[in-house]
């Protein structure tokens, strides 16, 4: 009787062991599924949050652009206060176009003084640098003249100016002096400007003359001067370019001065353009008109 008994206590506690054990099983696979379950709506919620990222971003960037768009398309109508709008913010907004306007209105004046100050300042340069000896003025004689075959206002002069060869010169002079007068007389002549073409002919030279709006004269040189004299300004000592560059306008700015004084000679700035000896350059009737 008592090994049955003991039989039964072990039966009994082997079942309790196997439902301990299934019980553990149990709880074991709740946890796993519960862990899977939790993973898969952390997974969900991760996507969520993703497309809720997305859909703020598009949104944020559609009202950036739409208040971008808002002064463009704003009528001025649209802009009136309404009978809702409080007095301060528009005081406020008036205050800030005056500044905006007053801000405008002294930076366009700075502006202008540095401007001004440019200008004056490139001015002083330009007095100090360009000096007129620097052109180089010759006596020449026309050996001969013709019509330009391609322009009916020019000529087409070969000049004597003490080289070895004539220079070929063009000049605009058809309508103020006759071809009888152009050929085979003295000139007062520019000769280190650039050559250029003039429809199609080299000039290497230009011959000064007076000029008005309805005359022009040459300026012929003393009595007694030859080709190739060098005409000079009464004080100045410089030695002229080789050839004028035409990005330094050292032309341009020397003949804005160049003038014929009250008894037709030839000055600039008040002093005489000469060859030294012989005498000075002059036109023969127009007085106190432009050089060029």
């Amino acid at each position: 009787m008592d090994q049955k008994t003991g039989e039964a206590d072990q039966i009994m506690e082997y079942f309790k062991q196997q439902v301990l054990l299934l019980k553990e099983k149990a709880l074991l696979q709740a946890s796993i599924r519960e862990e899977k379950k939790l993973l898969v709506e952390n997974a969900k919620l991760k996507k969520d949050i993703e497309e809720l990222k997305k859909i703020l971003f598009e949104t944020q960037k559609k009202r950036g652009a739409k208040q971008a768009a808002m002064p463009l398309a704003v009528s001025s109508a649209q802009c009136a206060p309404t009978p809702s709008t409080s007095a301060p913010p528009a005081t406020d907004s008036t205050n800030v176009t005056h500044k905006d306007s007053e801000g405008r209105r002294r930076r366009a004046e700075r502006k202008a003084e540095r401007m001004e100050r440019r200008k004056e300042a490139a001015a002083f340069q330009t007095e100090e640098t360009v000096d007129v000896s620097r052109l180089d003025i010759r006596v020449g004689r026309i050996i001969t003249a013709t019509k330009h075959p391609d322009a009916d206002s020019l000529y087409v002069e070969q000049v004597d100016v003490g080289e070895a060869s004539p220079r070929t010169v063009v000049s605009g002079l058809v309508k103020y002096i006759s071809l009888e007068q152009m050929e085979n007389r003295m000139a007062v002549l520019l000769c280190n400007l650039k050559p250029c073409k003039m429809r199609g002919v080299v000039s290497q030279a230009m011959v000064l003359c007076a000029t008005s709006p309805e005359k022009a004269e040459m300026l012929e040189p003393p009595s007694g001067a030859i080709p190739g004299d060098r005409v000079t300004i009464q004080s100045s000592i410089g030695e002229p370019d080789r050839e004028l560059n035409p990005k330094k306008k050292v032309w341009e700015q020397v003949q804005a001065h160049l003038r014929t004084d009250s008894k037709c000679v030839a000055v600039y700035k008040g002093a005489a353009l000469e060859i030294r000896g012989k005498g000075y350059c002059k036109a023969q009737t127009m007085s106190d008109c432009s050089i060029k």
